[in-house]
């Protein structure tokens, strides 16, 4: 058996996966986000660990045979946070998350002092990005900063806490503008716009080598075989990819989750951060990836959900799904930007609101505006992509926004595009983190990244797609406008 755990910003998920790739259950453990002040977010790495354990225990207790036959764990997580550490190992803050937008500031000091940052880094300088982060707290937190040891991305600090190692791998390295996304190894040029050094950082493997081996007193605790391999591990957008067989160029996927991501695997490194895309190493050897990422997507949905006071985010969308066209042209309109966004503005100072309310604005209305706003953002993303030369006709859609056949139905429509979903959709991280457990005991990726069974599949609609077509224009104006 081969374990996956994925660290999520609302929840780590643990996976357990038999090797004819059947899924023999989940479970997960909620974390909620802090922000204590406009534009910030955090998380206490501690509640990562705590949680953790939580989900491997709900597995254990599930499936207590079957769980006891694993050979291998693989990691996926969050992308860009940043875990500060003292030479103890002691957390000094807490972590300064991915759709944190504190250090716009910084990016531009970054990409003004060195003009090559793009064409190492493989993106634009923005505020989710790891480097600029430290930067930030240098400037603001300095006493913290000079106790600064090493830097952990989240998943790599949970495999601190399982191997005793410090370990991270290609694809969620990436994400932290101190790789040379090229080479594939840390730029001493990258990390000296940050006052660090390669001893800052951790040792940096393949996702799907060995990351490291689990400590004894932590596999006796976790009812685990002592010793068994950490694989490297992927950032989650690379992770998701593996859990859909998603490791050739030209394979890709939609995530519908916190963000909204749109990725496509690429057979060498193709930058081009003109259109605020992503160039990032896969979690396989010799691949990479492009990737357009907006940072507000099913966290939208479950921000006017509760909002209106829905039990959750599948009620409003149910609710949605029952307009008619002719009501769905008289919703509001609504800039999905309540984190800022990155691909295509990178604008962390732009924020979410709605347009053309009325009256007869009600919930089913305003549900479908923030759907179809995120909807249009992904749009807009893959516009970036196709201008970065990347082109696509068929995405896997993933993420707590694939249980919405509505959604994926008007993704179609939105894309033009072939949406497929699959029954393992809500966990694509955690399976393509268990999937390089495997490949860490040295399976063949033949073998290990099969695509998963196609559970539905949506094509454009055209009445859908004139009636969407018109209201994007509209969309389109009202970011330039505001």
């Amino acid at each position: 058996m081969y374990i996956g755990i994925d660290i999520g910003t609302s929840e780590v998920k643990a996976l357990l996966l038999d090797p004819g790739h059947r899924v023999i259950g989940t479970a997960g453990a909620a974390l909620t986000v802090s922000r204590p002040h406009p534009g910030h977010s955090e998380q206490d790495p501690a509640d990562w660990w705590t949680a953790t354990q939580a989900a491997l225990v709900g597995l254990r207790a599930a499936h207590p045979r079957e769980y006891a036959a694993t050979v291998a764990i693989g990691l996926s997580g969050q992308m860009h946070g940043a875990v500060l550490l003292d030479a103890q190992d002691q957390v000094l803050r807490p972590a300064i998350l991915w759709n944190d937008t504190r250090c716009a500031a910084e990016c531009a000091e970054m990409m003004a002092e060195l003009p090559t940052l793009s064409d190492l880094g493989g993106s634009l300088a923005m505020p989710g990005f790891t480097a600029p982060k430290l930067r930030w707290v240098a400037r603001h937190e300095p006493e913290i900063f000079q106790r600064v040891a090493k830097v952990l991305l989240p998943k790599d600090h949970v495999r601190l806490m399982l191997t005793g190692e410090y370990v991270s791998d290609m694809s969620d390295a990436s994400g932290t503008l101190w790789l040379d996304v090229q080479q594939r190894t840390w730029s001493d040029e990258l990390l000296a716009l940050t006052g660090l050094t390669q001893a800052h950082m951790p040792r940096l493997v393949e996702g799907s080598a060995p990351g490291g081996y689990l400590k004894a007193d932590v596999a006796q605790a976790l009812g685990l075989p002592k010793g068994i391999v950490v694989a490297g591990g992927a950032g989650d957008n690379a992770a998701s990819a593996v859990g859909m067989g998603a490791v050739d160029a030209g394979q890709g996927f939609l995530s519908l989750g916190t963000s909204g991501v749109l990725f496509v695997v690429t057979p060498s490194y193709q930058p081009n951060a003109a259109s605020a895309t992503h160039a990032f190493c896969h979690a396989v050897p010799d691949r990479w990836h492009q990737m357009s990422v907006m940072l507000s997507a099913a966290s939208s949905l479950q921000w006017v959900s509760d909002l209106l006071g829905a039990p959750n985010a599948g009620v409003v969308a149910g609710q949605a799904a029952e307009l008619s066209l002719t009501d769905r042209a008289a919703s509001p309109l609504f800039l999905p930007y309540l984190s800022g966004e990155r691909t295509p503005h990178n604008d962390a100072n732009v924020r979410g609101s709605f347009h053309q309310l009325s009256f007869d604005t009600d919930a089913a209305r305003l549900g479908y505006a923030v759907m179809e706003g995120v909807s249009f953002g992904l749009k807009d993303g893959l516009a970036a992509l196709n201008a970065a030369g990347s082109s696509v006709t068929r995405l896997s859609l993933v993420g707590g926004g694939a249980r919405s056949a509505f959604w994926a139905q008007q993704l179609a429509s939105v894309l033009n595009a072939e949406i497929v979903t699959h029954g393992s959709s809500a966990v694509g991280g955690a399976l393509g983190a268990a999937r390089l457990g495997w490949l860490a005991t040295g399976a063949t990726q033949g073998t290990v990244c099969q695509s998963p069974a196609v559970e539905a599949c949506y094509h454009p609609d055209a009445g859908e797609q004139a009636l969407l077509l018109e209201r994007y224009a509209t969309f389109r104006s009202l970011y330039r406008s505001t």
